[in-house]
């Protein structure tokens, strides 16, 4: 992430790291979509309870923000279960 994208992150999210609101401009909702995704393990598969309590820590509108990770291929859904499939990757993570 260049570092205009990082003062624009930054200004969606509080000191504890929770989202102060979702962007309604895509190009910004992306950079935010992009730091949730981070969230989730590459390989794993999470039921949709486990996606809500992960994502009830950045906000409370649990529900916009999955329909958000879905539509942008962030997250894919499958019979109430969903993995990651998209965001960047840490490649020093998976050494």
């Amino acid at each position: 992430m260049d570092e205009q994208d990082a003062r624009t992150l930054a200004r969606f999210l509080a000191t504890d790291g929770s989202l102060t609101s979702i962007p309604a401009k895509r190009s910004k909702r992306l950079l935010v979509l992009d730091h949730l995704a981070q969230s989730f393990e590459l390989g794993e598969v999470y039921p949709e309870t486990e996606v809500n309590g992960r994502l009830r820590r950045f906000h409370p509108d649990v529900a916009a923000l999955r329909r958000y990770l879905v539509e942008e291929q962030f997250l894919t859904r499958r019979d109430g279960f969903y993995w990651r499939t998209g965001g960047t990757v840490d490649l020093d993570s998976l050494e």
